[in-house]
């Protein structure tokens, strides 16, 4: 697998990763993020990740399963075609590539900051970063549009859509015309989680690199 492959792993993920529910249709979008924050501090999902660029072609498709613990925790384990993790343990951001036996690390702050992954994993106002908006319905599902107030963010807009009181998929639109769809399936709210899930240690050998 190329790095340029995993590099837009990581970049849909920190740029953006990701899931909110919502309260009955046409509900005020700030509605929304307010049932998810008090209703849902914790998660667990499957989910299939693909990337599309600007003509509609498929650059990359992965799945794995999510776990999240608000404020700050969160696990992405990517299975097929190829493993990969990232984890947040509420200080930092660990993402492990096995195939090259090498680990990044960064704060919690700088990878969340006005990135889509606030909208998840994050405990904030979220009004002060991005301006939200119902953009009704399309297909089954029911669509929230949040575009960073902080034009340097990286990405245009995320969309979330919902399929009753869940969050069944997320767009995430960048400043390069590329999409990352993100598809949640067996999604469990406030499921009991393990703290381990939330810990990471690098294996014997592995080069960190990083904060």
């Amino acid at each position: 697998m190329s790095m340029t492959t995993k590099h837009w792993l990581v970049t849909a993920l920190l740029l953006p990763n990701l899931l909110l529910l919502s309260n009955p249709v046409h509900a005020d979008p700030v509605v929304r993020l307010r049932a998810f924050y008090d209703s849902t501090p914790s998660m667990k999902a499957q989910f299939k990740q693909t990337v599309i660029d600007r003509n509609g072609r498929k650059l990359q498709e992965v799945t794995g399963l999510m776990q999240l613990q608000r404020p700050g925790k969160f696990r992405w384990d990517y299975k097929t075609p190829y493993v990969q993790l990232i984890v947040g343990d509420g200080h930092k951001v660990w993402m492990y590539d096995p195939d090259l036996n090498q680990v990044t690390v960064r704060t919690l702050d700088k990878v969340l900051g006005t990135s889509p992954a606030a909208l998840l994993a994050g405990d904030l106002d979220v009004e002060k970063i991005f301006v939200l908006k119902d953009v009704g319905k399309q297909g089954d599902l029911e669509w929230v549009q949040a575009t960073p107030k902080d034009k340097d963010s990286g990405f245009d807009h995320v969309l979330l859509g919902f399929r009753g009181d869940q969050l069944a998929e997320m767009e995430l639109h960048d400043n390069f015309s590329q999409t990352t769809v993100i598809e949640f399936t067996a999604l469990e709210r406030n499921p009991k989680l393990s703290t381990k899930a939330f810990q990471f240690v690098p294996p014997p050998g592995a080069d960190v690199v990083g904060d």
